[in-house]
């Protein structure tokens, strides 16, 4: 069975000039992603657990960028639109799986912060390396059975319409193209939401009260501040994942009066800005990479 991904509804005349940001954005995807973990793996002052992390999200934007914007680009500049079911099941399976990878690496980092400034002393024993490979399988399982069940059910539909309104294969843009009972498939894709939210921003929201008590028991306002700075870096990755993602599930099961092109706009920029300031964020407010980029940067010709 072909699909036709119909793009952005009501924007066909705009492609030529929307394929701009999109490429910008893709490309610097690529490349900061790219060197942040090059800059990772090569320097052995970042053999760190924090970093360990880091790279794993890094790794998991870039599989979630690689996974739709060839197709996205593909329609925008040459208007390829036909994509097989098994393609778009598989498509499904990638951003939405790696999305939810990328959630529980986010919260292993906060986790390391917590660790960080209430146990000091029992960082490196609680937090080994070994830590973090069974922090990278666990999440990589959550993400693989949280979401199998999903194109598993799809196959289940039988589809009334071929012409999929949206950029790149979405699970909800599916469920209303079949015609029939839906109910599974919806309740299913709801369940999954509040499941990774809820639990996610539990288990961040503890972390935090509890780092948060840990820096109000500080004596030094000092102390405070700089205990605070080393977990900006993952409140800002916190905002930019949850804010846009929540808003986007939100608008897909309750905004039916929000133009089609919003809904797919949104949904594009909820799984490309968090891939897309991630390099950003680390790269400014981390002491240790910013050093080691102005110390590369200071050995360059000419400078």
């Amino acid at each position: 069975m072909i699909f036709i991904l119909k793009g952005i509804p009501s924007l066909e005349d705009l492609y030529l000039w929307l394929s701009l940001p999109f490429s910008f954005m893709f490309a610097a995807i690529l490349l900061g992603n790219s060197a942040i973990l090059f800059l990772l793996a090569m320097e052995s002052a970042l053999d760190k657990l924090m970093y360990h992390l880091l790279a794993l999200l890094l790794l998991a934007d870039l599989v979630s960028t690689l996974a739709m914007m060839p197709q996205v680009l593909g329609l925008l500049l040459f208007g390829v639109q036909d994509i097989s079911l098994d393609a778009c099941l598989l498509q499904m399976l990638f951003i939405h799986g790696i999305s939810l990878v990328h959630s529980a690496v986010v919260v292993a980092m906060v986790f390391d912060r917590y660790v960080a400034i209430c146990d000091p002393l029992q960082y490196t024993t609680v937090l080994t390396g070994s830590l973090v490979c069974h922090l990278g399988l666990v999440a990589l399982a959550r993400g693989v059975g949280l979401v199998l069940p999903i194109p598993l059910l799809l196959r289940q539909l039988t589809f009334c319409r071929t012409v999929i309104a949206h950029t790149y294969c979405d699970h909800m843009a599916m469920v209303k193209m079949a015609c029939g009972h839906t109910g599974p498939n919806r309740i299913y894709g709801l369940f999954m939401v509040i499941l990774v939210v809820g639990l996610d921003c539990l288990l961040m929201g503890a972390s935090y009260a509890l780092i948060l008590r840990a820096l109000l028991q500080l004596a030094s306002c000092g102390a405070r501040l700089r205990a605070l700075s080393t977990c900006s870096a993952q409140l800002s990755v916190v905002l930019i994942t949850w804010g846009p993602a929540l808003f986007s599930a939100i608008m897909y099961r309750f905004g039916c009066s929000i133009p089609v092109y919003s809904h797919v706009l949104l949904a594009n920029f909820y799984l490309l800005i968090p891939s897309l300031f991630n390099p950003v964020i680390f790269g400014v407010r981390t002491k240790e990479i910013r050093d080691i980029v102005t110390k590369h940067l200071g050995h360059c010709p000419g400078t």
